[in-house]
């Protein structure tokens, strides 16, 4: 029971950080404590495991019958942590005790040793957890060879910031509110702006340009948690940085900006995000099968709107379709 509550529990855990880090797309966190951070559930992840107990426990059918699967998996746990252990420390060379290397060698032979040990009974179900490992490998390097590529085509079509203000000239009438445009590249003019422009040729009396971005940190402390850049005529950019560990909030982060002398009224505020629309392209980058796996990891990533918590009412979603 214990160790199942610690599965489930890390389950949730390393999922809502692999999203943040874009290795899976946007899921559906519930926070489960007011007042302690990082108590969520994530019910796709939930159900998904359910249905894998289920299904794992009528094909082994005892507990006698997973004992290898259950070896090779805690076994290759202890190797990637050792190895990982080891990554770190060799990056941060300053702190790169040889005391400690050698003794992190040590644990590491006597660990591949049992790990090596487990494998002789791969035939016997320790296949098992190496076709899990596989399977998710193949779902993380997908979605994160996709984002890449996706970006890469919006990147081609990008302008760059230093032209803004010949976007947005002087002639283009402006209405009152408050107008805020999501994007993915702080160097550049937001696609669904340039989308607004074209098709609706108007902008708001006051323009925030937000960036939110995840850094490699769990938490990101308040102060700084956001950037406030003035470029002159109600334009702004606004960069909310947001730790892997952390659920991004735009409008509550959005509210530590006045002391930059930025004050925003969500009732009179709306927020632009773009919603790309993926059509397989006639040779794909990612190959048929890995576009197809990219396209059904896409049907299933929150909005944009949820993921960020903007307020209902308030969002205008402006689609584009891109070949993949």
């Amino acid at each position: 029971v214990i160790a199942s509550q610690a599965t489930i529990s890390g389950a949730f855990s390393v999922t809502q950080q692999a999203a943040r880090l874009g290795y899976l797309p946007r899921v559906t966190t519930r926070h489960t404590s007011a007042t302690e951070r990082g108590q969520i559930y994530v019910p796709p992840v939930n159900w998904t495991m359910l249905a894998l107990v289920i299904l794992v426990v009528l094909g082994f059918g005892s507990s006698s019958a997973i004992a290898s699967a259950y070896g090779i998996a805690v076994s290759g746990t202890m190797v990637l942590t050792t190895a990982l252990i080891a990554i770190v420390t060799l990056s941060r060379r300053k702190r790169a005790n040889p005391l400690f290397l050698a003794l992190l060698g040590l644990i590491g032979a006597a660990e591949l040793v049992f790990f090596g040990a487990n494998a002789t009974k791969f035939a016997d179900g320790g296949w098992f957890p190496i076709a899990c490992a596989l399977a998710l490998f193949v779902v993380l390097t997908t979605w994160k060879r996709g984002g890449t590529v996706i970006a890469a085509h919006l990147a081609a079509k990008r302008v760059p910031l230093e032209r803004f203000a010949e976007v947005c000239g002087a002639d283009v009438p402006r209405v009152p509110g408050t107008a805020i445009y999501l994007s993915a590249d702080p160097e550049a003019v937001p696609t669904v702006m340039l989308h607004n422009l074209k098709h609706n040729k108007v902008l708001h009396e006051r323009v925030l340009l937000v960036h939110v971005i995840v850094e490699d940190t769990p938490f990101v402390p308040p102060a700084k948690r956001i950037e406030v850049d003035k470029l002159g005529k109600g334009f702004f950019t606004v960069d909310i940085h947001h730790g892997f560990f952390e659920t991004p909030d735009v409008p509550r982060a959005l509210e530590e900006a006045r002391p930059f002398g930025l004050a925003v009224d969500l009732d009179t505020t709306t927020f632009f995000v773009g919603h790309e629309t993926l059509v397989p392209a006639q040779h794909p980058v990612l190959g048929t099968w890995r576009t197809w796996l990219y396209m059904r990891l896409a049907s299933t990533a929150l909005s944009p709107a949820r993921f960020y918590h903007l307020p209902p009412g308030r969002v205008v979603e402006l689609g584009t379709q891109v070949s993949i």
